[in-house]
């Protein structure tokens, strides 16, 4: 007996209601579908169905077998169709929705790298700050920049946001430096608005959290104006690294309350749930993690520079 034809027998059973029309959808005939079941029920010494002359009734022993034969022929399926994608280059139409500044800044270079790699794939990318419902509005995957929530959605952390407090040296010698998070309250506080507690800064010290009410004239949705107008001299902001670390290298800008740890968010690709993530998908985030990682490359210089402190 073959077990997994005979599995696949008793499901086809199940779910189509008779042998009859099991066999049908088997492409087998009946009697070829009644022994299999039969076989597999004397493999087992239990009883899977109850026969009669105008149905089949699924025993208690036959329910919890066709939830481990559903599960297993699932998986088999998954592996055969992902064996069959190795052998084919990865193609197709990726749509990617994502944020503007990291696009900009890291995430078109990245894909234009990817594209390098993998020929065969097209990609449409639309920037967009909000939260976007990927599944609606047929999205492949999304990078999302955040604290996620849980959702029906599967997140791969891709790396780290790490945010940095800084300033331009002119507004420092003018207003002078904060040692501490509440110092803050005493200074011009540059937001960026998009965030729902885009007012309050949170730092962290010695395993203790400090919560700061800022206050400031200037604040944006958009990550690189808020980090214009503090190059500009305007007040302090709190931004990604992956936005400021080469204005902090050039001197443009300078790291503060360094003592203290600004909270960590991760770059995340959320895609939706299902059975087989296509392979266009699967190469494109494995791609991005190994692009980005634990320690990015625009945080490197900041550690090497003594400005940031390693990854764990």
């Amino acid at each position: 007996m073959n077990q997994l034809e005979a599995m696949a027998a008793f499901v086809a059973v199940i779910e189509e209601g008779s042998f009859t029309a099991a066999a049908e959808a088997l492409d087998i005939s009946r009697p070829k579908a009644s022994k299999l079941v039969a076989e597999l029920e004397a493999s087992l010494g239990v009883r899977l169905l109850n026969r009669t002359t105008r149905r089949v009734a699924v025993t208690e022993a036959g329910r919890a077998f066709h939830v481990r034969s559903q599960d297993i022929l699932a998986r088999l399926d998954d592996a055969v169709a992902e064996a069959s994608q190795l052998q084919v280059a990865p193609r197709g139409e990726l749509r990617i929705n994502a944020p503007h500044s990291f696009s900009r800044e890291h995430l078109a270079a990245a894909i234009a790298a990817f594209q390098d790699t993998y020929p065969d794939i097209r990609v449409e990318l639309v920037l967009n700050d909000r939260m976007v419902d990927i599944v609606d509005e047929g999205f492949d995957v999304a990078i999302r920049i955040a604290q996620l929530p849980d959702s029906s959605l599967v997140a791969r952390r891709l790396g780290p946001c790490r945010l940095m407090v800084c300033a331009a040296p002119e507004y420092l010698a003018q207003h002078g430096t904060p040692e501490t998070p509440e110092d803050l309250t005493e200074h011009n506080c540059l937001r960026y608005s998009h965030l729902a507690d885009a007012g309050t800064w949170r730092f962290e010290k010695n395993g203790k959290e400090t919560r700061v009410a800022t206050q400031g004239d200037f604040r944006s949705n958009f990550g690189e104006a808020v980090v214009a107008a503090a190059t500009c001299g305007r007040g302090i902001a709190m931004e990604p690294t992956f936005v400021v670390a080469p204005l902090v290298l050039s001197g443009a800008l300078v790291p503060l309350l360094q003592s203290y740890t600004p909270r960590t968010l991760g770059i995340y690709a959320v895609y939706p749930r299902q059975r087989l993530l296509p392979q266009k998908v699967r190469v494109f985030i494995d791609f991005l993690e190994g692009r980005f990682g634990p320690t990015p490359y625009w945080d490197a210089g900041l550690v090497d520079a003594g400005h940031l402190a390693a990854a764990d």
